[in-house]
């Protein structure tokens, strides 16, 4: 499907420069774009591709100031934010592709499970009893959702993944590939002679809405209760959430990171990549930890800044790495020091 310069800054608001009649197929980087391609440029360090690009559109900002001496070749969209406008085009670019509706062949309904309008459920898909899908959900291949289920309006589940019985999902739901949502939390109970007995895991996990789960991340449902991520959580790949946590609103965790077991992260938290966090602990809101650190205890003040393993404040840790660096020298002078003592 073609879109003309014209129809693209009528979405986007924008004012042309060019010709409007220019029309594109895709989307690409501005150093990248060739006849058929719409790009955008925000940055003024990327300046030089503007006039070197092949783009047939380019999207730039209302304060994009040209050099008199250099030929834009693309027709440009001026807008008040490229970035942000190129962002919108992006989600209707994959709104449009990912625009599927109906049962394929080999997907299996059970009988009582109700699905609103608009939706699609892939080949291979297998849906359970009891479970409520609302409206415009997108159900991909081999997806398996058990029974009692419920998600909300305008949510996709990827290929693969799998929503255990009994978990809820919200409106605007994304869940990747290979994820799963409701398996077992790690209970079980040592025994006398060394063995371990399995806890039955019998709660569920509620996803609210605008939540996303990377690709081959595990959420564990809870023993009891709820294993609860608020309102526009965002999980990277294989990140794994244990059971009875609760993820504060629009705190976001980044891949390899795991949080166990009744543990509370506040709002507005960012996680970094391979932060571990131990159970029962409680993780203020706004809180930042640098990748690869160890939370160990709780945390308390809101709005700062943590990293290490065990984590300390975040300048502390600078500080640290500073002398952990200087150790070799500073023994050397110690060990000089010593040996001009004993001289004496």
């Amino acid at each position: 499907m073609k879109f003309s310069a014209q129809q693209i800054a009528t979405l986007l608001q924008g004012t042309i420069e060019g010709d409007a009649a220019v029309s594109v197929s895709r989307l690409s980087k501005i150093e990248e774009g060739d006849i058929e391609s719409l790009s955008f440029l925000s940055n003024p360090k990327y300046e030089q591709y503007l006039y070197d690009s092949e783009a047939a559109i380019v999207v730039v900002n209302e304060s994009q100031v040209l050099d008199p001496q250099r030929v834009v070749k693309p027709t440009m969209i001026r807008v008040k934010d490229a970035y942000q406008a190129f962002a919108e085009l992006l989600k209707i670019y994959e709104q449009m592709r990912s625009d599927r509706s109906g049962r394929e062949e080999y997907s299996f309904v059970h009988d009582s499970a109700e699905l609103g309008e608009g939706y699609y459920v892939g080949a291979f898909a297998y849906i359970g009893q009891q479970t409520v899908i609302g409206k415009n959900v997108k159900v991909y291949p081999q997806v398996y959702i058990g029974d009692n289920v419920r998600i909300g309006d305008n949510s996709v589940i990827y290929p693969g993944a799998k929503i255990y019985h009994d978990c809820v999902l919200g409106s605007h739901v994304t869940v990747h590939a290979g994820a799963v949502v409701g398996s077992d939390g790690f209970g079980f109970a040592p025994q006398e002679d060394g063995s371990y007995t399995k806890v039955p895991q019998i709660g569920n996990v509620i996803l609210e809405d605008w939540v996303e789960v990377g690709s081959n991340t595990t959420i564990d449902r809870a023993t009891l209760g709820h294993t609860t991520l608020r309102r526009g959580v965002k999980l990277d790949n294989l990140v794994q959430i244990a059971h009875n946590v609760e993820v504060g609103e629009n705190t976001v965790v980044a891949a390899q990171t795991g949080i166990s077991g009744s543990t509370k992260i506040g709002a507005k938290v960012i996680l970094g990549g391979q932060v571990g966090v131990v159970g029962h602990i409680t993780v203020a809101p706004g809180t930042q930890v640098q990748a690869q650190s160890g939370i160990n205890k709780t945390i308390s003040e809101e709005n700062k800044k943590w990293a290490g393993s065990p984590a300390f404040p975040y300048q502390g840790e600078l500080r640290s790495q500073v002398l952990y660096a200087k150790l070799p020298e500073l023994e050397k002078r110690i060990a000089e020091l010593e040996k001009r003592l004993s001289e004496k």
